[in-house]
């Protein structure tokens, strides 16, 4: 008999679905699990009967290792299908480190019984494997699966950097994965604490002891809150105020770092913030109370402040109508319409902030009940709430994500960190680092002048580099890069921009030729090399683009006496320019003091607009690299420098900074580095050259110098106006300590970027303020470049 055509609902105009695209974890089928497995890293994860794994090797020439073991610990490559396997020495090397994440993994293996010794382990891809190659298995029966990714260390002029590697499990079952949504826990928890939906839950946390809150499934708020613990003994009811919180931190609400405090009205600390993967909170509303349903028309309806209540009535604290808390994971900001409005938590599923407790405290957590707008993604789902001993430690961090849909990285400690902070504490996370802002006894001014005048040494470690290797190396870059590389000699470094086919900017960075076919690519954003390696794929070229960011770190050594001080540490062999020969954008490889020193690379480029020097090291020489720069330049009055004298001196030199000169909007002449895009020399096409043609004919805007006729501070988002016109915007500013003026960058339009066009900047709303400024040449400082050439 013929079955009629199934009905097709939308023909008859029935409602469609809106359309909503989710990158990432939140857009994975819910069988599938996805995990990263950083270079040097590795991870433990349940296996059940029929489930399939895949290994992607994910930027190419990364071998990685799969060990598995039944559900008593016993090591048996038969869970995967194989006979045999070899050793397992990458493994056992990696969990043998001293790192946070080798400690918390060796946990794992021993709440699960493992025993790495002697283990086997099958073996997956190579040095010539492609990017994207993949490697599949089938688990015959339960157990668990150890995935390494193991990493050797790398030569300063070698490639042999260690990647990421994904991993992907498809369970036969979802119900085979219990909690498999939920994080390994960072160290043994004392209290495992699940909140159901729409429930609060309190708990106590002694002095030191630290509080993890757990976004189990994505897009859901929690509401914390605590409570002094030795006050509340007496009777003092003071809760953590939010208000006092936002006013000595300064900030929207604490986070990890130098203002990660929470007060009460005292100014009591009670916790502190240490880790925070989401990076998106709210300290401004009130926890959902019984008054916001009423109001919207849901009497009776569940909510946070009551739940609040019930679970702290036990430890004597009195019911409130209103509770204010720290709001973990709920997005609101305020609007040009001073508008209170809400969106979807940024938060992923595994999502966490880590807490101390800086006294005893009585705390209480909720999965916020709100189900009628967008607050929870329409969805309320559990919270999970893990306590950890105080005997542990704990990095400060902010989660990093590369792309939307990549695994948060948390925030690190480049190899120079140490010799840093033994003159500061004032970090800030950049990138996925943290870098010191200024230094205790000498602050930005000195450190300016110290780089003008003297020397200075400063920390530019999270730089992102990528080994571009392969026969096809060179046609990628040239087809991927704004400058002629044909024309780039071994042992020379170029400045290029890198375009998207709108002649948008993908990145700036400079690009070092090793060898004939071997390059390396400086820029500052991860998403070049993805960038790079997309090209590659698409033009099946045979060419690797690979991480080393992890494997190569650098300082930056800067000023007049930079020369001086190098020429007293670096050796080199006869084969490689000396120190003294070393051109502008040429680079050299030699060692620290001697034949048996240090390895390192020094690259003649900066971004001071001073005579200058990179010094590149692999990470675990970087004590040595810097002890030895920081000896040579103490006779030369040598200063370290931080991110804020370095603003300074990169806005005078007329040096261009991602998101504030350029970003994908904008084309290198646009940014004014037009010099970078080899139009008239390089026949050869490369993306973006058409559109860049067509905007180098029609040009809309430029940048410009602006010389500001008052001592008030002009920054980046200030408008520049001719009478009530706005013709432009400021995209750097600061005060020139040797101009002795204001002076900023500003992307103005091309019909009043003539140099002495008077203009104003606008403050407050634009027009009930104005700074009168003028267009200068650019840049201002040196424009000739004769310092950097010296």
């Amino acid at each position: 008999m013929l079955q009629p055509e199934p009905r097709n609902p939308f023909a008859a105009g029935a409602p469609r679905p809106s359309r909503i695209l989710r990158p990432g974890v939140l857009s994975l089928p819910k069988d599938v699990e996805r995990y990263r497995v950083p270079g040097g890293g590795a991870i433990v994860v349940a296996l059940f009967e029929g489930d399939r794994i895949s290994a992607v090797d994910l930027e190419g020439g990364q071998v990685c290792e799969f060990v598995a073991a039944d559900t008593k610990g016993v090591i048996d490559t038969g869970i995967l299908g194989e006979t045999r396997g070899a050793p397992a020495q990458g493994t056992r090397r990696t969990l043998a480190g001293d790192t946070e994440s080798a400690h918390q993994l060796r946990r794992g293996l021993e709440r699960r019984g493992i025993d790495l010794a002697g283990a086997d382990a099958v073996v997956l891809f190579g040095e010539t494997s492609r990017a994207g190659a993949i490697a599949g298995f089938t688990a015959e029966r339960d157990g668990f699966l150890i995935a390494c990714v193991p990493a050797a260390q790398m030569a300063v002029d070698a490639h042999d950097t260690a990647t990421a590697v994904r991993v992907e499990i498809t369970r036969k079952t979802i119900a085979s994965a219990p909690h498999a949504e939920l994080p390994e826990p960072l160290a043994d928890p004392m209290q495992d604490i699940r909140i159901s939906k729409a429930t609060s839950s309190a708990y106590v946390v002694k002095a030191g002891e630290f509080v993890q809150v757990i976004d189990v499934d994505g897009r859901q708020c929690t509401d914390f809150q605590c409570f002094d613990a030795r006050k509340l003994d007496k009777g003092l009811q003071k809760p953590l105020d939010a208000t006092t919180t936002r006013t000595l931190v300064a900030q929207g609400y604490p986070t990890p770092g130098m203002f990660s405090k929470g007060f009460d009205e005292d100014m009591t600390p009670l916790v502190e913030l240490v880790r925070d993967t989401c990076g998106r909170h709210d300290a401004f509303a009130l926890a959902c109370t019984a008054r916001f349903y009423d109001d919207l028309g849901y009497p009776g309806h569940a909510n946070c402040t009551d739940n609040f209540n019930y679970a702290l009535a036990p430890h004597g604290v009195e019911a409130r109508m209103g509770w204010m808390a720290l709001n973990f994971f709920y997005n609101t900001n305020i609007d040009e319409h001073n508008v209170l409005y809400l969106d979807e938590p940024w938060s992923r599923p595994g999502d966490y902030v880590l807490m101390r407790a800086l006294t005893d405290v009585v705390c209480v957590s909720s999965s916020c009940t709100d189900d009628i707008d967008a607050a929870n993604g329409w969805n309320p789902t559990d919270i999970h709430v893990r306590t950890y001993s105080g005997a542990e430690t704990f990095s400060r961090a902010v989660a990093f994500r590369m792309t939307p849909d990549a695994e948060p990285e948390l925030t690190k400690e480049t190899a120079f960190h140490g010799s840093f902070s033994e003159h500061t504490r004032n970090f800030t996370e950049y990138r996925g680092y943290w870098l010191p802002t200024h230094f205790n006894n000498d602050g930005a001014i000195e450190e300016y002048w110290a780089c003008r005048e003297r020397a200075a040494v400063m920390d530019l470690s999270p730089l992102r580099k990528f080994e571009v290797t392969g026969p096809d190396a060179e046609k990628l870059m040239q087809y991927t890069l704004t400058r002629n590389i044909r024309k780039l000699s071994v042992g020379q470094v170029v400045y290029s921009a890198m375009c998207y086919e709108h002649g948008g900017m993908v990145d700036d960075g400079t690009l070092f030729r090793l060898g004939p076919e071997n390059f390396r690519w400086v820029g500052g954003d991860e998403y070049g090399g993805v960038w790079l390696r997309e090209q590659a794929e698409k033009l099946g070229l045979q060419a690797w683009v690979r991480s080393s960011t992890d494997q190569l770190h650098n300082i930056a050594l800067q000023g007049p006496k930079s020369r001086d001080i190098l020429k007293e540490i670096i050796w080199t062999p006869p084969a490689q320019p000396s120190i003294e020969e070393l051109e502008w954008f040429r680079f050299s490889i030699g060692r620290i003091e001697k034949f048996e020193g240090a390895p390192v690379i020094v690259s003649r480029t900066g971004y001071t607009g001073e005579l200058g020097y990179e010094i590149w090291c692999h990470p675990k020489d970087a004590r040595t690299v810097f002890d030895a720069v920081w000896a040579a330049g103490e006779p030369h009055g040598i200063s370290p420098l931080g991110l804020d004298a370095l603003d300074m001196l990169r806005i005078e030199a007329g040096l261009i900074f991602f998101n504030y000169e350029f970003d994908d909007q904008t084309d290198p002449f646009e940014a004014g580095i037009g010099f970078s895009v080899a139009l008239k020399t390089k026949e050869d096409d490369f993306i973006g050259r058409e559109a860049l043609v067509r905007r180098k004919e029609h040009p809309q805007k430029k940048l410009v110098g602006l010389e500001i006729d008052s001592e008030e501070a002009v920054g980046q988002g200030d408008c520049v106006h001719i009478g009530r016109a706005q013709i432009g915007v400021v995209t750097s500013g600061t005060r020139s300590p040797i101009l002795k003026k204001n002076i900023t960058l500003a992307r103005l339009d091309i019909a009043h970027a003539d140099e002495g066009t008077e203009v104003e900047v606008g403050k407050l709303d634009g027009h009930q303020k104005r700074l009168p400024a003028r267009v200068v040449g650019f840049p201002h400082y040196d424009p000739k470049k004769t310092r950097v050439r010296v």
